[in-house]
């Protein structure tokens, strides 16, 4: 079993996703769990899946070994977004127990998934340490960009570092702004997605300017997502190649500028799959193997 994802962008060879029908469970449930889980409304089941559909044809056509993680009852509706309760590095899995208190039961879930298909453990994130894999960007094998913030906090990140310390050459820690409160869902990865080693579609609004050098000073031409469509999860981006990507449509500027820079642009309809719950394509989707 070949795995290990020390990249945003190179070709995704191996992929895990949940289906709706195994988060969201039916309709009845996500009316029960949806306010808990601060969904910006509750999903309509039947169009969820609907949506998810297109998004798994997608994602089919593009990768060739498809996961699925299993239906469980231990954890909630946040578990169809499977990127973010773990890392997995080309040394192992690493686990998280996040920041937000309801998903931590997911940890468990996908460490037993995970071990079922021969991907070993290289560690957890204990005690007082909180981190989500949505804070975590690969900037190339060696060096990452992790967002401190309400999901992710130092002792997380220190934990991180001491787990890869004898192959990460560097870790930025870049600090995430309050905007919207602890309750809303704010990644580092919601202010970029690498689309290849050289371009990134990111939010600058949000995005300190010490980070933002940073990624100029490696080549990296940034293109800006307008307010309108951040609010639609136009910054969510997840790259299947370089210069290959899904998105959700709805965000016809960003579409646009990536397009016109060669950029092979997928898209598939998001507003009860990802909208409600604040979780695009790289939210939905844990890269398992990519090349490199």
């Amino acid at each position: 079993m070949k795995y290990g994802c020390q990249s945003m962008f190179e070709k995704v060879e191996s992929i895990l996703i949940k289906h709706p029908r195994d988060a969201f469970i039916s309709q009845d449930h996500l009316n029960d769990n949806w306010q808990a889980f601060d969904y910006e409304g509750v999903p309509d089941f039947k169009g969820a899946i609907q949506e998810f559909s297109r998004f798994e044809q997608i994602i089919k056509e593009c990768v060739p070994q498809v996961h699925y993680l299993p239906v469980d009852q231990n954890v909630g509706i946040d578990s169809i977004y499977t990127h973010d309760s773990v890392k997995i590095t080309k040394h192992g899995a690493i686990y998280f127990p996040m920041g937000k208190t309801l998903r931590g039961p997911e940890t468990f879930a996908m460490q037993s998934y995970l071990e079922s298909i021969s991907i070993k453990t290289l560690g957890h994130i204990k005690g007082k340490g909180k981190m989500e894999g949505g804070d975590i960007v690969w900037l190339d094998e060696g060096t990452v960009a992790i967002g401190q913030g309400y999901r992710t906090n130092k002792e997380g990140i220190d934990q991180f570092h001491k787990l890869t310390n004898n192959f990460i050459k560097k870790i930025y820690i870049i600090p995430l702004p309050h905007a919207q409160g602890p309750a809303a869902c704010l990644h580092l990865m919601s202010l970029i997605s690498m689309i290849d080693h050289d371009l990134a579609v990111v939010y600058l609004k949000y995005m300190p300017v010490f980070f933002k050098e940073i990624l100029e000073s490696r080549g990296i031409t940034l293109i800006d997502v307008s307010d309108e469509e951040y609010n639609r999860l136009g910054s969510n981006v997840l790259a299947l190649s370089p210069g290959k990507c899904i998105m959700m449509q709805g965000n016809p500027e960003i579409q646009n500028k990536l397009k016109q820079l060669g950029v092979k642009v997928h898209l598939y309809p998001g507003l009860e799959l990802s909208l409600k719950g604040t979780g695009g394509p790289t939210c939905l989707t844990q890269p398992v193997f990519r090349t490199s």
